[in-house]
């Protein structure tokens, strides 16, 4: 909790604090309600908040000093408004000091537990406190296992890198979360909870699914607000309450219940949907052909919808979450429209075609998008999405265009090669998590205003929304000669094959945000030569006098394009 909110503090610094803060919880229980300082009185993040002011030394250095001139509720906003989610987005793994890490661990076990548990906290602000403690436990048994080995360094490589893969996902999955806690209404994160349980566990009753997902809406607030020790208890509580019921809910957790403690909680949240019971269509063709529907939905709207909800999900297992919630919303809509008609049945009955059409729709998109990445193949197709999300989004630099990009293009090399079902929900998932990412960039710092649309105005049809925007014809580019949009240095010749196509995309990026309606052939030729003059150069005795020889056929090309900018 404390690594998470003061990201900048050393390990010491904030054991410092931790301590303090357990003598002060110690000093409060055993004294009686009279005798008790005022600080026993609050909760613990308003003590450890208080605790940081009046610490202003570790306040001013955090650059929060702002958010102690302000009270409660509002001062844990300003807190975590200043929270850094910075994780280095590379894929390159850092190896650790094999022998340097056992010698600590044979020292001291618990101090290089702890130094890991502060280390992710600082790096992943937003995962959630139960997650780090869990893999804190399995990260203790790899280094305890490794150590034993003689290859200590390929050991480390094998069983540290899934840990970080997954923290690094995790956190990404959480910030999304709390993202729709914030952004959006309650109902819509108390739906994503209902859509989630009833598709991991379709044959509990719907009153029980509906009291689960507002606990875990809740318990996923306390843990977004940063308080680890209410949301390590409240998930503690859950998995006991989930695992000690007469008959668990869900065949595929059952052997998650047998694990120990740490484990029970990742293992449940990981685990595959059960088996779809067999249901009747009666309880759902309900919502779209009784008479009765639009007394109901006028009588308890909220209750009538969450059972839609709850009746469609554990049908439609296999969807992903944004299009049940895409349905759910065209449901909400219709009924809206058809019960102030004088014959609303009439209207409403054309619902199930109306559901099948958005499911329909939404899976085109993704077999056009896959399709299109199984003929440009990976490096094209990346190329495409850099063209697209420029002309989308040119107020963002070229570094975080690629980047961005690059999340997506991976995304279908991942989902695309799946089958007809899993490439729909596996890119859907993706997309949300990559989209929501964005929208937090916007939200720090807005892009434009069709982007702020899309990430405000409906959750359920944010990705549809993106990828129907087109060229933002409100953007003005700041005039950029060719010889300041294209570098030729020697540098490019040390340059990574991973660097050298960053390189190569930013300067993509570049040429769509000077010249948006030229086409991508013309980009592309650009691109090529860049390639095979850098290559050419890069062979030469002297790379500069090349660069600057052959650079310029490249400089009047490009100048050609841009319309003799």
């Amino acid at each position: 909790m404390v690594a998470q909110f003061l990201q900048k503090l050393t390990y010491e610094e904030v054991q410092t604090i931790v301590e303090e803060l357990v003598d002060l919880t110690d000093k409060c229980k055993i004294l009686k309600p009279h005798e008790s300082p005022s600080e026993c009185t609050h909760q613990l993040m308003t003590t450890f908040l208080e605790h940081i002011c009046n610490n202003q030394g570790k306040a001013e250095r955090q650059e929060f000093s702002d958010c102690c001139n302000i009270n409660n509720k509002a001062r844990l906003k300003c807190f975590l408004l200043y929270k850094k989610d910075d994780a280095d987005d590379s894929d390159v793994f850092q190896i650790p000091n094999p022998e340097q890490i056992c010698e600590t661990h044979k020292e001291n076990q618990v101090s290089v537990k702890e130094r890991y548990i502060y280390e992710m906290s600082r790096k992943y602000p937003f995962l959630y406190g139960p997650t780090i403690l869990t893999m804190s436990a399995c990260y203790e048994t790899a280094i305890h296992s490794c150590c034993q080995e003689e290859n200590k360094t390929e050991c480390f490589q094998m069983k540290l890198e899934p840990i970080r893969k997954y923290i690094r996902e995790l956190s990404w999955r959480h910030h999304h979360l709390c993202e729709i806690g914030i952004k959006f209404n309650h109902k819509v994160a108390k739906a994503v909870e209902l859509v989630l349980l009833t598709k991991k566990q379709p044959k509990t009753n719907f009153s029980e699914i509906a009291r689960l997902a507002v606990y875990i809406k809740n318990l996923h607030q306390t843990c977004c607000e940063g308080d680890v020790v209410a949301c390590v208890l409240g998930r503690s509580q859950l998995m006991n309450y989930t695992c000690s019921s007469q008959s668990i809910p869900s065949s595929k957790i059952a052997p998650c219940c047998a694990l120990p403690v740490p484990f029970q909680g990742e293992c449940i949240i990981n685990s595959e949907n059960d088996d779809k019971p067999d249901l009747p269509s009666l309880p759902l063709s309900r919502f779209t052909e009784d008479r009765f529907v639009c007394k109901q939905f006028s009588d308890k709207q909220d209750d009538f919808l969450q059972e839609f909800l709850y009746e469609y999900s554990r049908r439609h297992s296999e969807l992903a979450v944004p299009v049940i919630l895409r349905v759910d919303t065209v449901y909400q809509n219709l009924l809206a429209k058809c019960c102030k008609l004088e014959n609303p049945l009439e209207c409403y009955s054309h619902g199930k075609e109306m559901f099948q059409r958005v499911i329909r729709e939404s899976h085109e998109r993704v077999k056009n998008h896959c399709d299109l990445h199984e003929k440009l193949g990976d490096a094209y197709f990346h190329d495409r999405l850099i063209i697209l999300y420029t002309k989308k989004a040119p107020q963002l630099s070229a570094q975080e265009l690629v980047m961005f990009t690059k999340n997506m293009a991976a995304a279908a090399t991942k989902c695309c090669p799946l089958r007809d079902e899993q490439q729909f929900a596996c890119m859907e998932d993706l997309a949300k998590l990559i989209l929501g990412a964005l929208c937090r960039r916007h939200e720090a710092e807005p892009i434009n205003a069709a982007v702020g649309h899309c990430c405000d105005d409906s959750y359920a049809f944010r990705k549809p929304c993106f990828d129907d925007l087109q060229v933002d014809r409100t953007y003005i580019s700041p005039p950029l000669s060719c010889d300041q949009v294209i570098s030729l240095k020697e540098n490019l010749c040390k340059a990574q094959e991973e660097e050298f196509q960053t390189e190569k995309q930013k300067l993509l990026s570049n040429l769509v945000k000077q010249k948006p309606y030229a086409t991508e052939m013309q980009f592309q030729s650009i691109i090529a030569d860049f390639a095979h003059l850098v290559e050419t150069c890069c062979q030469a005795e002297s790379s500069e006098m090349c660069f600057r020889e052959e650079g310029s056929k490249l400089i009047e090309k490009c100048q050609s394009l841009l319309g003799g900018k």
